[in-house]
This record gives structure tokens, C-alpha cells and sequence, in this order.
């Protein structure tokens, strides 16, 4: 099974991907990370060469689940996936999670792939905004050519319905 996730920041997206990647006990990757190489000291944004090599890595493998934001370079990814699921999730509910997320951070309650700072707490906000007014569209005219393996949830519901049906077997 390969399945790639999509949507903006606190859709749930890692969340899901990590259910996913458990209950299939197959591969979980993110898309930030072929972006970046982490260090304690703060992250290095890798040559295109070696995150478009780590992205290829991950879709040659025989099962994954690939979950991010990032578009155009991770075209193949849309392709090759068995399900694309796209997390469209309330703008209002997604900036209740960024606040959750950060506040649970700071108490050490969750763990980040990043320092998270307030800096990168406000920066959220504005991804949250960007990917609604220009990502989104993009993603949805992109979808077409790839209907028929689309799932569009945009609720809790929704995505538990999926989760269901996944840990069933009825989607291909």
C-alpha cells in the first residue's frame, strides 16, 4: 500500500500518517524531512539533488505512507500512491490544533522535528493562510487527473471512516 497525505499545517497530517504507518506496519516519511537535515544546533535546507533523491527513495520502496505540504517536486509521490488522501480540514479547527501543538510542545507534552519557537509559531499562522488562498486550489486542480484514488475528509469523522475502511481492506 502506498498512500501519501497532503494538507496544511494542523490538519493532522503526521498524526494520521503515524496511524497509518502503525496499524499497516509499513514505512512513514515526511516530505519536510527530505527537505531539511536536522540538527540540534537548527536545520539545514538540503540540495535539490538530495531531496528529490530521498523522495525517490521513499516511492521506489513496496508500501509507504508519505505525508506533506510541498508541491510540484512530490508530483511523483501523487502518482505513484495507491490513495491520495488531502486533509481539508476547517481553517478554524486547524488553528486551534497550531495552538495546541505549540503549547504542548513548550511543555514538552509533544515532541517537534523542530526548535519550536515563537518565531516558527507565528510563521504557522501564515502558512495555515497561505495554503489556504493559493495551495489549496492548486492541489484540487492537480487531484483531477487522480480522482479516482482522491479522498477528500474533512472531518474527524471522515478520517476515522477511512482509517476503518484502510485496517479492512477495502481500498486498494
Amino acid at each position: 500500500m502506498k498512500i501519501y497525505i497532503i494538507g496544511s499545517v494542523g490538519s493532522g497530517k503526521t498524526t494520521l500518517a503515524r496511524k497509518v504507518s502503525s496499524k499497516l506496519q509499513i514505512p512513514h516519511f515526511e516530505t519536510d524531512n527530505f527537505v531539511w537535515t536536522r540538527h540540534p544546533t537548527g536545520d539545514k535546507r538540503n540540495e535539490i539533488e538530495v531531496r528529490d533523491r530521498l523522495l525517490h527513495e521513499a516511492i521506489g520502496q513496496d508500501n509507504w505512507v508519505i505525508e506533506g505540504v510541498h508541491i510540484e517536486w512530490t508530483d511523483a509521490g501523487l502518482r505513484e500512491a495507491n490513495q491520495v488522501i488531502f486533509l481539508d480540514i476547517p481553517m478554524q479547527q486547524r488553528t486551534w490544533r497550531i495552538l495546541k501543538r505549540y503549547s504542548r510542545q513548550l511543555l514538552k507534552i509533544e515532541q517537534a522535528n523542530y526548535k519550536p519557537t515563537f518565531s516558527i509559531f507565528r510563521q504557522m499562522f501564515k502558512w495555515n493562510k497561505y495554503f489556504e488562498e493559493q495551495m489549496k486550489p492548486v492541489f484540487l486542480r492537480k487531484f483531477t487527473a487522480y480522482e479516482e484514488k482522491v479522498h477528500c475528509l474533512q472531518s474527524n469523522k471522515q478520517i476515522e471512516d477511512w482509517l476503518l475502511q484502510t485496517k479492512r481492506g477495502y481500498l486498494p
